[in-house]
Parts: structure tokens; C-alpha cells; sequence
């Protein structure tokens, strides 16, 4: 019984965070970025610089009514381009014109924080974004409180995706919260991250 009991305090591995790993977005963050957004707007403290606190990727799947198979699909697929589980979200209510019931799967949904969050919009800016056909930059699509939300058409740009193994092409939402109070410093914020915003030369 005593050597049940030992195996099972057996500790698991550290964490990245426990080990002291830090993107480098977020490394860029505190040695770089705080400085050129306090002259820019001239703060007088750093605590009023503002932070990304979180990114929320969402797909909403229209075919799901027929077919609901395809929200697990996604729900596996997100999962694979985030690194983080991603959940189910549900019809709130009855629609019948859309033959939906309250309670039904519609769309999938992961909402990234810390290392998971830093690492996911490097690895978007550095070798997802890029892939898209004929890309010039992405609009900026603000929401008056100093959030940004990012219009993807295809999964498939995601190197995570295996092309050949999709099932169907789906697109998503992926919206930046942020610290700030006005979209011109949100904006700020993302684009010294690297965010490529249309006509926008960037301060690297």
C-alpha cells in the first residue's frame, strides 16, 4: 500500500513557464515594446501601457445542423493549430428557420493566454499569415474598445492543417483583447508585435 501511495506523489515534469521560458514576443514585449509606446503616447508610468491579455479564435460552422460531424472535425483541427483544447459552443436558442435548437454544437472556440497566446500569434504573423495567396497585409477591423478581430478565410494556412486530410475548408475569427483605451494604442500595441497591417511601415 505505502508503494502505491509513493507512485502516486511522483511529481510530473516542469512547465515552460516553471523553467523560465519566454517567447520571444513576449520578451520583445518588455524590452522593446513598453519603451516605444511610452514615448509614443507619452505615458507617465508604465502601468498605462497596454498589454495583449488574450487572444479568442472562434469558427462558427453553418453546416452543422446537417452534419454533426463537422464540428468535431474543427474541434480537432483547432486544437491542432492552437496547442490548446478547444470547446463546442452551442445555439443559445431555437431558430427554425436554420432548423437549430438551443443547446446544439454551431462552432468551436479557444480562447489563449500566456505562453500559448504569445506562441500562437508568432507562429501567425511569422508563417501563417504569409501563406495566404496574394496577401498585403490585413485590415484593421477595431471594435471602438481597443480589441482587434482578424478575418481568416481558409484553415489551410496553418501549416499545423494537413491539406490533404481537410475535410472541408472553414473559416475563423481571431480577435486580440487588449489593455487599451482607445484603438489607436491597441493598434500600436499590435502592430510594433508585427501584426502586417495594410500601408503600415513597421518600427522594427
Amino acid at each position: 500500500m505505502a508503494k502505491k501511495e509513493k507512485a502516486a506523489a511522483v511529481p510530473q515534469g516542469p512547465t515552460m513557464a516553471q523553467i523560465g521560458y519566454v517567447p520571444s514576443l513576449q520578451k520583445k514585449y518588455k524590452e522593446e515594446i513598453v519603451d516605444k509606446l511610452m514615448k509614443e503616447f507619452k505615458y507617465s508610468t508604465v502601468m498605462q501601457v497596454p498589454k495583449l491579455t488574450k487572444i479568442t479564435v472562434n469558427q462558427g460552422i453553418g453546416s452543422a445542423t446537417q452534419d454533426k460531424k463537422l464540428v468535431e472535425v474543427a474541434q480537432q483541427e483547432l486544437t491542432t493549430i492552437t496547442g490548446q483544447k478547444a470547446v463546442q459552443t452551442v445555439s443559445r436558442k431555437d431558430i427554425s428557420n436554420f432548423k437549430l435548437r438551443k443547446g446544439m454544437p454551431i462552432g468551436v472556440k479557444v480562447t489563449l493566454r500566456g505562453i500559448r497566446m504569445y506562441e500562437f500569434l508568432e507562429r501567425l504573423i511569422a508563417v501563417s499569415l504569409p501563406r495566404i495567396r496574394d496577401f498585403k497585409g490585413v485590415s484593421e477591423n477595431f471594435d471602438g474598445r481597443g480589441n482587434y478581430t482578424l478575418g481568416v478565410k481558409e484553415q489551410i494556412i496553418f501549416p499545423e492543417i494537413d491539406i490533404d486530410k481537410i475535410t472541408k475548408v472553414m473559416g475563423m475569427e481571431i480577435t486580440f483583447v487588449t489593455t487599451a483605451n482607445k484603438d489607436e494604442e491597441a493598434f500600436a500595441l499590435l502592430r510594433e508585435f508585427g501584426i502586417p497591417f495594410k500601408n503600415i511601415k513597421h518600427n522594427n
